[in-house]
């Protein structure tokens, strides 16, 4: 194989994200449900031959040293492949969103990575080294969508009805960092105890708990607007952005939420019956950007029922 051409890297929604507690270390413990949707990244890869490492974008600019090369980096160490790769990255997420953009594209390299150069790695062995690259990453290797615990790398794969969603992502990024550092994030006292699935006894402080119901491996009231995200309100300060952006989404669907620590907020739409019907809230959406600055970004979304690269690892 010499090639592999067209590899969609998706993001993912946090359909709530709750603090619940810290470990030693300083990383913070959270609760999420994660849902892919269809806005994504696209990667194209040929093999070198003489074991370089090479990013080429089209678009956007990325960082020298993003997650693509570390991912490459990393599996050609730890296999030991002589392979190299050229990568080159159709940017369409965008960056400091919370939509896991850079995180989704070092899944897609690692999973195309280990067919290119003939790896044939099990999804195990390709999860630990997504850990070691971001809280995020395993996720988009996992292939579904989940109830996250943990720092992001405990997942319990869930079945979702099919979602729509308008998304909308002001100028401006917000720092991961600064967003868990602020006096104004929230912690949540209760867990969230999925029926079904094992407790996680890593934040035993936290008294109490909020239940969901499983009813045929179905979240049942996600689509209620249950939970929130703790880290909204230090978004919110830091970035007027934000704010405008969830006002804009509750006026239009009466509902709105930030996803992850980044600056995209969310509003689950009722699902549209066709194409047309989603064309036309795209172009409504559309509208609502052109009076808006130029380097905001939006778009209505559907999830996905798995990751288009599920089954590309063993």
């Amino acid at each position: 194989m010499q090639a592999i051409y067209d590899v969609p890297a998706p993001a993912k929604l946090n359909l709530f994200l709750h603090v619940v507690g810290k470990r030693p270390d300083g990383y913070h413990l959270l609760q999420s449900i994660f849902t892919l949707i269809d806005w994504a990244d696209t990667l194209h890869f040929e093999r070198r031959s003489d074991g370089q490492l090479l990013r080429h974008d089209q678009g956007h600019s990325l960082p020298a040293d993003d997650l693509c090369l570390r991912a490459a980096r990393l599996l050609q160490q730890q296999s030991g492949c002589a392979w190299g790769v050229d990568i080159q990255v159709e940017k369409r997420l965008p960056a400091g969103a919370g939509m896991g953009g850079g995180s989704s594209d070092a899944a897609s390299t690692l999973l195309a990575l280990n067919r290119l150069w003939g790896l044939n790695w099990p999804l195990s062995k390709l999860l630990s080294l997504g850990l070691r690259l971001g809280a995020d990453v395993p996720f988009f290797l996992g292939g579904s969508h989940a109830f996250v615990e943990g720092i992001g790398e405990i997942l319990h794969a869930i079945e979702l009805p099919p979602l729509t969603f308008a998304v909308l992502k002001p100028s401006q990024s917000i720092s991961t960092q600064e967003i868990f550092a602020s006096p104004h994030l929230a912690r949540s006292k209760k867990l969230v105890i999925v029926a079904g699935f094992p407790a996680n006894n890593s934040s035993a402080e936290i008294q109490g708990e909020e239940l969901i119901g499983l009813d045929n491996k179905r979240i049942a009231n996600i689509l209620g607007g249950f939970g929130r995200n703790d880290l909204q309100k230090p978004a919110e300060v830091n970035c007027a952005g934000v704010i405008q952006a969830l006002q804009i989404l509750e006026s239009e669907f009466g509902n709105s939420r930030m996803t992850g620590s980044g600056s995209a907020v969310f509003a689950r739409v009722a699902t549209p019956a066709n194409q047309q019907e989603i064309n036309l809230l795209n172009q409504m959406l559309l509208t609502k950007l052109q009076g808006l600055p130029a380097d905001w970004s939006g778009r209505i979304c559907r999830s996905l029922d798995r990751h288009p690269l599920q089954g590309w690892a063993g």
